[in-house]
């Protein structure tokens, strides 16, 4: 069993203090994620630094025209806030799809971001992970690999990262806001998540001695042509196989801008820019939408039992982009694929 202190910050600044002060230490928040890894051995934190009670909790205006989401707010909050809903379904409709009705009203939207993979083998303290001991190898590679990354894995990791929020958020080019010992910081949403390379223990560019306060989202939002496309093992509460956030800008029957973004696939969310330049001009077609996951997916590998993801991927993103163009999301009431 592993004996924690607990304490409670009273402000932005004072957790900044007492996270600094203890390399150890973790702030803790809903917990979904946290208090699994614990109760797993995964996590063994000196201290838990409770956030719950800082003024980080509400959806504002941001200077630009866009909207500020505080660190604090609950996922079920989010998805069901009226600007959400209006201006950025995208988000919404992902944060529907994800976790069960019950994860999302604990759920917070900086805790959403820093979610560690849902690897067999990094919950399973028994067998060699990277990710939790560098350096003891990847079980994965040659294991159960089925709901491993096909995208820009390496030797040392080839898990995947699991949020559904943060696959509309990297789609709609959100920023995160940081702040530390240093003071405040603004990082762009691709920026945030790493991929594995050598330093697979590494999820973030999220400093250690940092909080996250906010995500800022900029004033376009995609909000008529849009989907976002959820494949997984059944309807219910399952983490995705392949997720897909498209969201186009069109003119008549030609596309002026585009958005894509996977999750399932990769050690973060997976935005390819290539793809979207592939869309940029063409119509509005099945066979453009196929060519630009050829080009997303072009660099893509299986793992064995994970082969098969890379032509769900493909049919995935032709068919998020098909419901996109005609203005018919994918409804997360009914979670069957039409």
């Amino acid at each position: 069993m592993n004996n924690f202190d607990y304490a409670r910050a009273t402000d932005v600044a004072d957790a900044v203090r007492r996270i600094a002060a203890d390399a150890n230490a973790r702030f803790v928040a809903g917990g979904t994620n946290l208090v699994d890894l614990i109760k797993e051995g995964v996590a063994r934190p000196s201290r838990l630094i409770d956030i719950t009670h800082l003024p980080l909790d509400r959806v504002e205006d941001a200077a630009d025209g866009g909207l500020r989401i505080g660190a604090l707010v609950r996922n079920s909050d989010l998805a069901w806030h009226p600007q959400i809903e209006a201006r950025y379904p995208l988000l919404a409709s992902a944060l529907l799809a994800g976790a069960s009705a019950q994860l999302r009203n604990m759920a917070t939207t900086g805790g959403n971001l820093l979610q560690r993979t849902r690897c067999f083998y990094f919950y399973d303290t028994t067998t060699p992970c990277n990710k939790r001991e560098p350096g003891s190898g990847c079980s994965a590679r040659d294991g159960v690999n089925r709901m491993h990354a096909i995208l820009g894995a390496s030797e040392h990791c080839i898990a995947v990262h699991p949020s559904d929020m943060c696959v509309a958020l990297a789609a709609l080019e959100a920023r995160v806001l940081a702040t530390g010992p240093e003071g405040d910081r603004s990082i762009p949403f691709a920026e945030f998540h790493r991929l594995p390379g050598d330093r697979p223990e590494i999820d973030t560019t999220l400093r250690a001695d940092e909080i996250i306060t906010a995500v800022e989202l900029p004033a376009k939002c995609f909000a008529k042509n849009y989907s976002y496309l959820k494949v997984r093992d059944r309807l219910s509460y399952a983490f995705a196989l392949v997720s897909v956030a498209a969201a186009l800008d069109l003119d008549g029957g030609s596309i002026k801008e585009a958005r894509l973004a996977l999750g399932g696939v990769a050690h973060k969310p997976w935005r390819n820019r290539a793809a979207e330049d592939a869309l940029t001009g063409a119509p509005a077609t099945r066979e453009s939408f196929a060519r630009a996951a050829d080009v997303l997916l072009r660099e893509a590998r299986g793992y064995g039992h994970n082969d098969f993801k890379i032509d769900l991927a493909r049919r995935a993103i032709v068919r998020a982009l098909t419901q996109a163009a005609a203005g018919t999301p994918q409804s997360q009431a009914d979670k069957r694929i039409r």
